[in-house]
């Protein structure tokens, strides 16, 4: 599975990006992030994230580890699942890129997914749902933020 989704934000590129670059400030705006806590690592910076959706009465969930393995400061970030159990797990890769636009700014997040788990109509038609409202707490976010 692959997603990719644009916003357009009233706001400078740094101030965007202040909310993108590390998992732990996507809560506040993703509600399918329930959960992102920083962990220890030698290398790259690296969090413990919970997913958390509900499908009617049903709740789907999945705890995997993501560390930031590309990051141009301002600009972009990726994220690549990296687990240290030794066993094989399905790709998770989120890629964020923010431009300039205007006076304000554009932020394109394009996540791919390697698994079965979260797949089929009724996960992806969610999916789009959260990432809609995702997009909407984060305009607002940026919005409210006093810093010009």
């Amino acid at each position: 599975m692959r997603t990719t989704a644009a916003l357009e934000a009233d706001c400078a590129p740094g101030l965007l990006f202040e909310h993108i670059e590390a998992l732990d400030r996507y809560p506040a705006w993703m509600t399918l992030v329930h959960a992102a806590e920083p962990v220890e690592t030698d290398g790259a910076p690296a969090w413990m994230v919970e997913l958390r959706t509900r499908v009617g009465p049903l709740a789907r969930s999945k705890r995997l580890r993501m560390e930031r393995t590309g990051l141009e400061p301002g600009r972009s970030a990726r994220f690549e699942r990296r687990e240290l159990d030794g066993r094989h797990h399905a790709a998770w890769t989120l890629n964020a890129l923010v431009e300039p636009l205007g006076t304000g700014s554009r932020l394109t997040m394009d996540l791919s997914y390697g698994g079965s788990l979260w797949t089929g109509g009724i996960l992806e038609r969610i999916l789009d749902d959260e990432i809609r409202r995702g997009s909407e707490r984060l305009i607002e976010l940026v919005s409210a933020d006093p810093t010009p």
